[in-house]
């Protein structure tokens, strides 16, 4: 007898864009080309498929980030003030209970990496859930629930912005892949953007 995989619950797709791209000359790091497209065209191709609301938070350049979806968003922050930013405004903004964050130097993240996810914040009730790489936390690589949002807010509001912290003070549930899976790396440098392939 085939049994049935559970559907998984809707949820929305945070793609953050809204960096500063020191790293990068200050160039806008979504819209840099990685092998024949921009670092953005890569993940919203994984993700757009998984969801009815693809979201792209971005401080600049929204005419070329709207190819990609009509559904921009703001972090309200003219100095650039960091990636909870960004998911504080998609989490306030986004239509489903589930908000799949996702970093645009991050293009080799897959779909059944994001579907993992998906499974792994629903076998948990709901919690939030991010990627463990080896040793390493990618906060930047998570689902989080809209029942975060007012605890967010608060947290923003009594200064708190690294989502690493926030996650883990909220039982963010750790969804572990070994340090050898190369489909997290973080292109960061134009070393890297050139070096890396798909």
């Amino acid at each position: 007898m085939m049994t049935l995989t559970p559907a998984l619950p809707p949820c929305s797709v945070l793609l953050l864009c809204g960096g500063r791209g020191q790293r990068m000359g200050g160039h806008d790091k979504g819209l840099l080309h990685w092998h024949g497209q921009p670092l953005v065209a890569w993940l919203a191709n994984h993700a757009a498929p998984m969801s009815d609301d693809l979201l792209i938070s971005c401080n600049r350049n929204a005419s070329r980030y709207a190819h990609f979806t009509s559904r921009l968003i703001s972090d309200g922050n003219d100095d650039f003030a960091g990636p909870l930013a960004g998911i504080r405004a998609g989490l306030a903004q986004c239509h489903h209970e589930r908000l799949l964050v996702l970093s645009c130097d991050a293009p080799k993240v897959s779909a059944e990496i994001l579907n993992a996810l998906r499974a792994c914040s629903a076998a948990h009730q709901n919690q939030a859930a991010l990627v463990k790489h080896g040793s390493q936390w990618q906060p930047l690589i998570s689902l989080w629930p809209r029942t975060l949002l007012a605890a967010l807010e608060a947290a923003w509001q009594a200064g708190e912005r690294s989502p690493l912290r926030f996650l883990l003070a909220h039982q963010a549930q750790p969804l572990q892949y070994p340090s050898h899976d190369e489909r997290f790396v973080n292109l960061n440098t134009p070393e890297q953007l050139h070096a890396i392939v798909p």
